[in-house]
């Protein structure tokens, strides 16, 4: 179970990513796109091309946790890329 706390930060990538990536394709993601380090607690947002999933990665203290994300019917807002 994750349990965030009140200072957890979250990161949301702008551009959608390759959703055939899984845990070690997104920390490498991490690092690449954001140059953040994956292993610090924080929360990473990730979206496919199709604004219905998301995918989003943490560490909690003893391993890389992903969370899988589709919605039936409607699409997440995701903020304009300017």
């Amino acid at each position: 179970m994750i349990a965030p706390g009140a200072d957890l930060k979250i990161y949301m990538a702008t551009r959608p990513v390759d959703f055939r990536r899984g845990l070690d394709g997104l920390a490498a993601a991490v690092q690449e796109m954001l140059g953040l380090d994956p292993y610090v607690g924080a929360a990473f947002v990730f979206r496919a091309k199709r604004t219905d999933r998301i995918k989003i990665l943490v560490w909690d203290g003893t391993g890389l946790v992903i969370v899988h994300k589709r919605l039936e019917g409607s699409k997440f807002v995701w903020p304009q890329v300017s």
